[in-house]
């Protein structure tokens, strides 16, 4: 949503710039741009996911710990590997970890409402005029520090916060499919018969599992 977002601000704060159905002379440029974007934020995303997964199997899986129910044992799990410095280790991971995704999150669910609900957005735009996207970050950015300070289970919460980012992808990517291989809204710039294979192939990859998922806890 964020990224949708930002590329609509560009198109504003640029006086010659067009949508490319518009103006199909500058897709080139614009898809190459979002081309190299695309890329290299999701080659980093994968990366750094495989050695999270990577590492907590060397770091945890191969010394017999397969269940962690606090913040405490994640941080006593790593002892193995750093020693005295796992608690420092922790600290500062979960820290940054904080840091990172607040504003995110914050940021692209403020993007999604003020789009759904039409509202001025934009960060470049001072507080008074956006108030509704503003009070969206405010409110989502206390909301998320506000859950320190309750008894919920935060690895719980990771973990139930990734099922439904899971269970939500799956209509979306749907939806996004579907805006793609429509000529009326893409005009010439409808995707290709390969993105289009391994799309709907990505999209399936996803409704399946979530699909299991809910048979299983109804059976």
């Amino acid at each position: 949503f964020w990224q949708a977002s930002e590329e609509v601000e560009e198109i504003k704060a640029d006086p010659e710039a067009e949508p490319v159905k518009k103006a199909p002379d500058q897709a080139r440029q614009n898809l190459k741009r979002i081309k190299i974007d695309t890329f290299v934020g999701m080659g980093f995303s994968n990366l750094v996911a495989f050695f999270i997964m990577l590492t907590t199997a060397v770091a945890l899986h191969s010394h017999g710990v397969t269940s962690i129910d606090t913040s405490a044992q994640a941080a006593s799990a790593l002892r193995p590997l750093a020693g005295k410095f796992a608690f420092a280790l922790f600290a500062i991971g979960i820290i940054g970890t904080g840091l990172l995704a607040l504003p995110v999150l914050a940021g692209s669910a403020a993007y999604a409402m003020a789009g759904a609900f039409k509202w001025r957005n934009s960060l470049e735009l001072k507080p008074s005029l956006a108030k509704a996207f503003y009070s969206v970050i405010i409110l989502a950015t206390l909301g998320g520090i506000a859950l320190s300070f309750t008894s919920l289970d935060p690895i719980r919460a990771l973990f139930w916060s990734a099922v439904i980012n899971g269970v939500i992808s799956a209509p979306i990517m749907m939806v996004a499919m579907l805006l793609a291989t429509n000529s009326t809204i893409m005009g010439q710039f409808v995707i290709g018969r390969t993105l289009k294979l391994f799309g709907w192939l990505a999209t399936g990859l996803m409704v399946i599992p979530v699909l299991v998922m809910l048979y299983t806890l109804i059976w």
